[in-house]
């Protein structure tokens, strides 16, 4: 069975671009192009792992490989990653974007059109596909926000409407005002009034995550690719009644250094301010599951009697899989009664991954959680 044979409704973007040609991606992977990572990964059925197209392992036979779109449709399909070349990590920015994202951050406010992108020899549909993946939204859009939560800052400096209008890459008054409306929900006059989630993109060893902040604290920590993902961004913009653009912030930047430590096994409490958002029954849920020790786990029974709703279970674990800020908010602490890892928003081998994390950094021997009998991960 061919690799584009696993893509299912659910698990592909209706935006990714198709697979190349086998051949294409036959030739890639024997050749170790390294120009083709973020492209495809390839499944080696003998050895049940999966690699990028530039690793540098020993070739399997050409009938022993099956391509896919998403390291996510390999892991669905049982696959598990390769520990020399590492797909998992997040990388640094690939070389082939770096000039481009360079200018971008140079000039914010510089409006860029699919020509401007040929100028930087990149393809406007492999941009595309690496700002949803790694963002959840386009090249295009993620400049549109860069300049509008720029437009917003020079507003409250003080500076005039008509030379942020102009100053942010919009072609005309109007225009400016349309897509400032649309976004904050009130016109250029009134920005020191509007607010926004300002969000970016933070690698960790298993992959990119996607992080959200406010003023008064991050709202979002989740991987870039859960499962309705798009669907928790709309419901989390909503219940702030705040829209998503692109950029830093302060307590991003707190965020990005505390995960830092925490995978290096140097943090076990974070301290970033945290803003959650949900029923009264979720934030109860979500307030609990702070208190959880590092390096320990309890089942979803417990939970449900710590916040005084026994045989709750069910309702606790509605809850804990809409928690928003993984990691952070530690609902991979939650697993069944007889210790089976239970359901992991972020897929089970990063529970797994995160429990023997911190039983190893805590000196507690590693528990046996079932893991390979329920995900089909040796």
């Amino acid at each position: 069975m061919s690799g584009t044979q696993h893509h299912t409704e659910d698990q592909t973007s209706l935006f990714a671009p198709a697979l190349p040609a086998r051949a294409e991606m036959e030739r890639a992977f024997f050749a170790s192009d390294a120009s083709y990572d973020g492209l495809f990964v390839t499944g080696v059925r003998t050895t049940g792992i999966f690699c990028r197209p530039s690793c540098r392992a020993r070739k399997p036979l050409v009938q022993n490989i099956e391509f896919f779109g998403t390291v996510r449709d390999a892991l669905f399909a049982g696959y598990r990653p390769c520990l020399r070349c590492r797909p998992l990590v997040g990388d640094a920015t690939p070389p082939w974007l770096t000039p481009l994202l360079d200018a971008v951050d140079k000039d914010p406010n510089r409006r860029f059109r699919d020509n401007d992108l040929h100028a930087f020899d990149v393809d406007p549909a492999r941009v595309r596909r690496y700002f949803l993946d790694r963002y959840g939204m386009t090249f295009h859009a993620y400049c549109r926000g860069r300049r509008l939560a720029g437009a917003i800052k020079q507003l409250r400096d003080g500076d005039s409407l008509d030379d942020v209008a102009l100053g942010t890459g919009w072609e005309s008054h109007s225009g400016f005002r349309e897509a400032f409306a649309k976004t904050f929900g009130l016109p250029p006059g009134q920005a020191a009034d509007a607010r926004c989630v300002i969000t970016a993109a933070i690698d960790t060893p298993f992959g990119p995550m996607i992080a959200g902040a406010t003023d008064e604290g991050v709202c979002l920590l989740e991987f870039t690719d859960r499962r309705m993902l798009e669907a928790q961004l709309q419901r989390l913009s909503r219940l702030l009644q705040q829209p998503m653009v692109p950029g830093e912030h302060r307590h991003l930047t707190a965020l990005r250094e505390e995960l830092a430590s925490y995978f290096e096994g140097a943090l076990k409490d974070f301290t970033v301010p945290l803003i959650y958002r949900g029923t009264p029954f979720e934030e109860r849920v979500w307030r609990e599951l702070t208190r959880i020790p590092y390096g320990e786990t309890i089942s979803y029974a417990q939970l449900a009697d710590r916040i005084n709703a026994p045989g709750g279970q069910r309702a606790v674990g509605r809850a804990n899989g809409m928690n928003r800020i993984a990691i952070v908010i530690p609902c991979h602490r939650v697993v069944n009664a007889d210790g089976k890892l239970g359901g992991y928003g972020g897929g089970l081998w990063r529970k797994h991954w995160l429990l023997e994390h911190e039983r190893k950094a805590s000196g507690i021997r590693p528990q046996a959680t079932g893991l390979s009998q329920e995900r089909g991960i040796r």
